[in-house]
């Protein structure tokens, strides 16, 4: 079934949401300021949760299904014990991250958020992404651009790595089985880059792009919700998301390369590409 929505449809989606993700700024920083936040671990011993991030997640679900009933919601902490992963359809869906970069905000490091995604049709129409400890709010909806503090944002014009400020996740290298595919990629990336940065959330990340911070990222293995948010603000603010193939990006399956320029983002791809084919390197 395809949905029709209207532009005064959806700027009410991205008014409700925005509402309601400030509303959930006290309740962040209530855990961030903290001498001490307790947490518990997940599925692996880097993997961590908080009661804030249900906390969160159930303020937001229940808001968001008030006030919009037909919609549906992809949410990190519902779904940690799930098996499988959830299936995207036409409906208007939520995609939500009540705490990326949890590992940073139980350390008080204030590279972390609330990141929240809305897709239409499969398709990502709204992101709102909102960092309480540096209080900074990033929003987008399709076609009428992205904003930070509700002032407009857009990317640099990089357009070469040797130009470039790269965000790579260092700490996937923890990960045995995709440890020397992000070892060689890092290695490729970082010796072409004018600077590496590892921030150790990729919702802030990809909107560091999209304000002229950073030019270009590269990511695998998260989940929808660590990017849905992220992907929209950057688009709108003049960005390029595609999958490390080169394909189009599936928020679904969110392996990606996300860039301030086109000509950047092939020479990522093509970067990436020589780098799975190393057998051996050597650091010079």
């Amino acid at each position: 079934m395809s949905y029709k929505i209207g532009e005064e449809k959806l700027r009410e989606y991205y008014q409700v949401c925005l509402e309601l993700v400030r509303k959930c700024g006290p309740l962040f920083l209530e855990g961030f300021q903290k001498p001490k936040t307790d947490y518990e671990v997940k599925s692996a011993f880097y993997d961590l949760v908080t009661v804030y991030d249900r906390q969160i997640e159930a303020t937001l679900t229940e808001g968001l299904l008030n006030a919009f009933p037909e919609s549906k919601i992809i949410g990190e902490e519902a779904l940690a014990d799930a098996t499988t992963q959830p299936e995207l359809t036409d409906a208007p869906t939520w995609i939500i991250d009540p705490i990326d970069g949890t590992n940073n905000y139980v350390r008080k490091i204030p590279h972390c958020c609330i990141s929240v995604g809305l897709t239409i049709n499969k398709e990502l129409v709204l992101g709102i992404v909102y960092n309480p400890p540096a209080n900074e709010l990033y929003s987008a909806w399709q076609g009428h651009g992205a904003f930070l503090n509700d002032q407009p944002i857009e990317v640099s014009n990089v357009k070469e790595i040797n130009q470039a400020v790269v965000g790579y996740e260092i700490s996937l290298i923890v990960v045995s089985n995709g440890r020397d595919k992000n070892v060689k990629r890092l290695y490729k990336l970082a010796s072409n880059a004018t600077g590496t940065r590892s921030f150790g959330c990729a919702a802030l990340t990809i909107c560091y792009i999209a304000a002229g911070r950073c030019d270009a990222y590269h990511v695998e293995n998260l989940k929808p919700w660590d990017l849905a948010g992220g992907a929209v603000i950057l688009r709108e603010a003049g960005g390029i998301v595609y999958h490390t193939s080169g394909a189009k990006f599936d928020v679904m399956k969110p392996d990606c390369v996300c860039t301030c320029s086109e000509g950047l983002a092939k020479n990522v791809i093509q970067l990436i590409e020589e780098a799975d084919q190393i057998v051996d390197y050597t650091i010079e």
